[in-house]
């Protein structure tokens, strides 16, 4: 009977790509900063603390949204061609001015 090789801790942390493992934390502490912002929310218990939390959050979602699409279009730059990488970036761009425009 063949034995299969087991694969080592060291070789499958090459596994994880590194621009996916910095995306995946990335949103991980996003998640985190939400949570602990629910939670200040609810130990406050008052509605004008409570919105002002939720305006910082504002500020955070955009940012993460950005900096993961980024890191992305950065993992993807030698496989999309220029027109493609404009598309992505034109999407972008409408999410962020539908999240802007008042």
């Amino acid at each position: 009977m063949e034995e299969f090789p087991r694969t080592g801790r060291k070789e499958r942390r090459k596994l994880i790509n590194k621009i996916v493992l910095s995306m995946a934390a990335l949103r991980l502490m996003s998640g985190s900063i939400e949570i602990i912002a629910a939670l200040l929310m609810l130990r406050y218990n008052q509605i004008e603390k409570a919105l002002m939390v939720n305006t910082g959050l504002a500020m955070v979602g955009p940012f993460v949204l950005l900096t993961t699409t980024t890191l992305g279009l950065v993992g993807l730059a030698d496989k999309l061609s220029v027109g493609k990488m404009l598309w992505v970036l034109v999407g972008v761009s409408c999410i962020f001015i539908g999240i802007l425009r008042k």
